[in-house]
């Protein structure tokens, strides 16, 4: 499998997801999905939160590298969270709509990278202003992984809470070769 196809696959399985996750969430009451559960980011709001956060500034890291992709542009209106716990909306709804936004763009980057750009270096600072540099491909790897691991983390809030996200599995939407 080539590195872009991979991403790609990467990409619709987040996008797919975070659907999921948000439908299954926005069943709850606001109270309940902003109730401290003792999550690493206290609640299920907190969480999504934090996923959103943590998005905005890898795409905010990988703009300068890739400012020919125009699906970075959209990025750029947006502020860069200075902490990973900043709330970035108010409201459920907000957030949603946040969210479907940087899906979006994710999809529309990687399906625009080539091998040979997903194989470059990439420079960046981490929130605390340490300069590092890595392959943009194990880069967007990390922000594929990072989404998966919280989303784990809201689904056993949301199965605590009586709701059942369904499939979460990444095989059930790899295509049969």
């Amino acid at each position: 499998m080539k590195l872009k196809d991979h991403v790609c696959l990467m990409a619709d399985y987040n996008q797919w997801m975070n659907q999921k996750i948000y439908e299954a969430a926005g069943t709850l009451p606001p109270e309940k999905l902003h109730e401290n559960k003792g999550a690493f980011f206290s609640s299920i709001f907190g969480t999504l939160n934090h996923i959103c956060v943590a998005d905005t500034i890898w795409l905010k890291r990988f703009t300068p590298a890739l400012l020919a992709h125009q699906a970075l542009n959209q990025i750029l209106d947006l502020s860069c969270p200075e902490s990973l716990d900043v709330l970035l909306c108010e409201n459920f709804s907000e957030l949603k709509d946040r969210r479907q936004l940087i899906d979006e763009i994710l999809s529309d980057l990687v399906s625009s990278l080539s091998d040979e750009e997903l194989s470059q270096a990439v420079s960046y600072q981490n929130t605390k202003g340490v300069a590092s540099t890595k392959i943009f491909f194990s880069l967007l790897m990390h922000v594929f992984n990072h989404q998966a691991h919280h989303r784990g983390q809201i689904t056993t809030l949301l199965s605590q809470s009586g709701i059942d996200v369904g499939i979460t599995d990444l095989v059930f939407i790899v295509p049969n070769a």
